[in-house]
C-alpha cells in the first residue's frame, strides 16, 4: 500500500522550534562562559547583564571580521582588475614590469639564468583598416591563447602595447630563449585566426634576450625590443 505524505502536525512543528531555540540559546550561554573564562571574569559575577553585554561584544567582533574579510576580497579583486590587460586574458605593461622585476631579484641572488621574449605582430593596422577592429581584437585574443597554450604555467605572459607581447621565461638560458620563441612564433604563424568564417593570416616578429646581473627591468625590455627589431628588420616584415 502507498503511503501519501504525511506532514507533522503543528504541535510537532511548535515542539521542534522551541527544541532548537533551546539548543541555541544553550550554545550562546556556553559561548558567553567560555569568552568569559578568557576574558578573566569570574563564573559568580557571569550576571545575565554581563552575559548579555559579552555577546553583544562578540556580534560586534564578528560584524567588524566580516566586515575586513568582505574588504580584503574586494581589494584583491581589485589589484587583479588592476594588474589584468583590457582586452587579452593575460598581465598589462605594469603588472609584467613587476613580475620582471620579482624574477630578476630571483635569478640575481640565486644566480638563476630567466629571459623574456618580445612578440611583435606584423600588419596589425592593415588588418584593423581593412576587417575592422574587431578583426584586430580577434587576431590579439588568439595571439594571447596560442602563447598561453604553449608556455609552462611558471612562465609569464603579458601585453606590452598595442600589438606587443611579452613573455618571461624562468630559467631559461639564451638557447632555451631563442627556440622557445622560435617555436612561439611558429605556432602563432601556422595557426591562422578564424574570422567570420575566413582565415586571417599573422605573422609575428621576436627578439630573445637573457637578463644579466644588474640590470634594471626597463633595461632588459628594451634590450628585447631591440633584438625584436633587428629580427624583423633582417626578415623585411612591417
Amino acid at each position: 500500500m502507498k503511503i501519501g505524505n504525511i506532514k507533522p502536525s503543528p504541535y510537532v512543528n511548535a515542539v521542534r522550534r522551541a527544541s532548537a531555540v533551546r539548543a541555541v540559546d544553550s550554545a550562546t550561554v556556553q559561548q558567553a562562559a567560555d569568552s568569559a573564562a578568557v576574558l578573566g571574569i569570574p563564573e559568580g559575577e557571569l550576571t545575565p547583564k554581563v552575559r548579555t553585554a559579552i555577546m553583544t561584544l562578540l556580534s560586534e567582533v564578528q560584524r567588524l571580521r566580516d566586515e575586513v574579510q568582505q574588504s580584503q576580497r574586494r581589494i584583491a579583486y581589485l589589484e587583479q582588475l588592476a594588474d589584468q590587460d583590457s582586452l587579452v586574458p593575460v598581465v598589462n605593461r605594469r603588472a609584467f614590469v613587476r613580475e620582471l622585476s620579482r624574477v630578476m631579484s630571483y635569478g640575481n641572488r640565486y644566480g638563476v639564468a630567466s629571459s623574456v621574449l618580445y612578440f611583435d605582430i606584423n600588419g596589425m593596422k592593415r588588418i584593423n583598416d581593412t576587417l575592422g577592429h574587431a578583426a584586430g581584437d580577434a587576431a590579439l585574443l588568439h595571439v594571447s591563447r596560442l602563447i598561453g597554450e604553449n608556455i609552462r604555467e611558471s612562465d609569464i605572459v603579458g601585453r606590452l602595447g598595442g600589438d606587443e607581447f611579452g613573455v618571461i621565461l624562468t630559467h631559461a638560458d639564451p638557447i632555451t630563449a631563442r627556440e622557445k620563441a622560435q617555436t612561439l612564433a611558429a605556432a602563432i604563424e601556422q595557426t591562422p585566426v578564424d574570422w567570420k568564417g575566413g582565415p586571417i593570416a599573422l605573422r609575428v616578429s621576436w627578439g630573445a634576450y637573457t637578463f644579466a646581473q644588474g640590470e634594471s627591468a626597463d633595461a632588459v625590455l628594451e634590450a628585447a625590443d631591440k633584438a625584436m627589431y633587428q629580427h624583423k628588420h633582417e626578415a623585411g616584415r612591417a
